[in-house]
């Protein structure tokens, strides 16, 4: 359990371990000090991009928790993200100068799991419920991802008298993208696909999971690139490979595939070997 030091006056959160520039933003403004003097009112999203949209056609809903990546919080959320080489190309890259309000959002929901993970963890509980409920009432099943934009051990934080957020919603098929190969005693709702990078430091983990016949995603340069393998029934690591850009149903596909995503936004210049071509 991370223990939270005093937070600043009419603060919620501790922010002192936040980037200089960030705690002036926070302070600076009436209303994002409002924002910070209360804990999130909701942690997860339902549908919130074009992907997870397509999920609907197989009668799935996708509700994903969006939290700060890497140490962006001042805590590290992404084990691998410094080894991967994969902090500048993440698609939340922040950049430079002040953050969004979406990204205000998610940093305030990651103080929150960082400094008061129990109380954190039965919120995200009672939504899950509430979500399944309502999707089961719009004629959907529900599936939920907990690292939207981080790589959180989940399976390993107890909740409501349970091992896991898994195990507390048994009836609920998790998943998510993870650039941890070592992750065991995972439960079986749980479905995980590795997440390659082509930097040489990561090459060890790669082989782990290529040898462990685990789901790997990879992301290509561009959608032309991942047309090109697909229609050429070309091999990635000697791996077959599969389109990961009509769905984000990780869990139906295969393990022992490459599944092939392309580059969005700034990854697609990236040069330090996240991005494939």
């Amino acid at each position: 359990m991370l223990m939270h030091t005093k937070p600043q006056s009419a603060l919620a959160f501790d922010i002192s371990g936040l980037a200089p520039d960030i705690q002036l933003q926070i302070l600076s403004s009436d209303f994002n000090r409002s924002l910070f003097s209360r804990f999130p009112e909701k942690l997860l999203g339902i549908d919130t991009n074009a992907k997870t949209i397509k999920g609907e056609k197989y009668g799935i809903k996708t509700a994903i928790l969006y939290l700060m990546p890497s140490d962006m919080s001042g805590v590290m959320l992404c084990a691998m993200a410094k080894i991967a080489g994969c902090e500048g190309p993440c698609l939340f890259t922040a950049g430079r100068g002040a953050m969004s309000n979406v990204m205000l959002s998610r940093l305030r929901k990651t103080l929150y799991f960082n400094q008061y993970r129990d109380q954190f963890m039965a919120q995200l509980s009672r939504e899950v419920d509430r979500e399944k409920a309502k999707a089961k009432r719009q004629g959907y099943i529900l599936i939920v991802r907990p690292n939207g934009t981080s790589d959180i051990r989940f399976e390993n934080i107890p909740v409501d008298g349970f091992d896991s957020i898994m195990a507390r919603h048994s009836d609920i098929q998790w998943y998510d993208y993870t650039k941890l190969a070592n992750r065991k005693s995972v439960p079986a709702n749980y479905d995980l696909t590795f997440s390659y990078s082509g930097v040489p430091a990561y090459a060890p983990y790669v082989a782990k999971a290529v040898a462990k016949g685990e789901r790997i995603a990879v992301v290509f340069r561009n959608r032309a690139t991942v047309e090109t393998m697909l229609a050429n029934g070309e091999t990635f690591l000697g791996l077959p490979v599969v389109d990961g850009d009509d769905t984000d149903i990780r869990h139906l596909d295969a393990k022992g595939v490459i599944v092939a995503l392309y580059a969005k936004g700034k990854a697609r210049r990236d040069q330090s070997g996240f991005v494939v071509g």
